[in-house]
C-alpha cells in the first residue's frame, strides 16, 4: 500500500464536496440519526444468508476511514466457513469462562447483569459471518523494511464504527465481541505478529424472535454527551 517513493506530498483538488444548505443539512443529519438509533446489538441470528459481495462493499466503506498519515493500519478477516466459527466460538468461550469465574472483577460482571451476557456466545456460530478486525502496529516497504503506524487505536476504531454504520445502512444486525485476550485469533486465521486483535464483530439478519436488553436501549440525552461553545 505504501512505498517509498510515494513519501511526498502532492495537493489535488478536493474530489468530493457536498452542495446543501442550511435546511437540507439539518434534514439530512436528522434523517441519519432516525436511521442510527434503530441500530441494535443482536445475539439471535436466522439462518438466512448474507452474500459475500455486501460484506465486500461494507468493507470498503469502511476503508474509506482516516488514518494516522494515510498509512490504514487495519485488517478485517471475514469469517462465513462453519468450522473456523467453531474453532472461534470455543476459543472465546475458554477465555469468556475464565472472565465470568472471576477474572473480570465482581465490579464487571456486575456491570453486565442488565445486559444478560453469558460465558456462552452461540451468535458467534449461528451468525452467517463473523468479521475480526486487526490493528497493525507496524507495516513494511515493498523491500521488507519495516515503518510505524500512526494513531493506530484511534483509525481502527474510527474505520470500525464506519463498519458497523455500512452494515446496519445494509439492513444488517450487528453484535460487537471483545475476548480477552485475543491472541489466539492471529493463529486462527494466519495474520502476522504486527497485528493485533480489538473484536470481533458477528453480523446477518435477526432471528424473528430476536430480542435486546431493555437496558442497552437507554441512551444518554445529548446533554450529556455534549457541551457546546458557541
Amino acid at each position: 500500500m505504501i512505498s517509498k517513493d510515494q513519501l511526498r506530498y502532492e495537493a489535488v483538488p478536493l474530489p468530493h464536496r457536498a452542495r446543501m444548505d442550511d435546511e437540507q443539512m439539518l434534514l439530512s443529519a436528522e434523517a441519519f440519526h432516525d436511521q442510527m438509533r434503530r441500530r441494535h446489538s443482536v445475539r439471535n441470528y436466522s439462518d438466512r444468508p448474507v452474500p459475500r459481495a455486501v460484506i465486500e462493499s461494507c468493507l470498503r466503506t469502511a476503508g474509506t476511514a482516516p488514518s494516522g498519515a494515510n498509512h490504514q493500519p487495519w485488517h478485517f478477516a471475514a469469517i462465513a466457513d462453519p468450522a473456523l466459527k467453531q474453532q472461534i466460538r470455543a476459543e472465546a468461550e475458554a477465555e469468556e469462562r475464565r472472565f465470568y469465574a472471576g477474572g473480570g472483577g465482581d465490579e464487571w460482571i456486575r456491570a453486565l447483569e442488565p445486559i444478560g451476557t453469558t460465558a456462552e456466545k452461540p451468535h458467534l456460530t449461528r451468525a452467517p459471518w463473523l468479521i475480526v478486525v486487526f490493528a497493525q502496529r507496524w507495516g513494511r516497504f515493498e523491500d521488507g523494511s519495516r515503518y510505524k503506524n500512526y494513531y493506530v487505536p484511534e483509525s481502527v476504531n474510527i474505520a470500525t464504527g464506519i463498519l458497523l454504520a455500512a452494515l446496519h445502512h445494509a439492513g444488517l444486525a450487528a453484535l460487537t465481541h471483545t475476548p480477552n485476550p485475543m491472541k489466539f485469533l492471529n493463529a486462527a486465521l494466519n495474520r502476522p505478529e504486527a497485528e493485533k486483535p480489538t473484536m470481533i464483530i458477528a453480523l446477518g439478519h435477526p432471528a424473528a424472535d430476536a430480542t435486546v436488553p431493555a437496558a442497552a436501549k437507554i441512551k444518554k440525552p445529548l446533554e450529556e454527551i455534549a457541551s457546546f461553545f458557541d
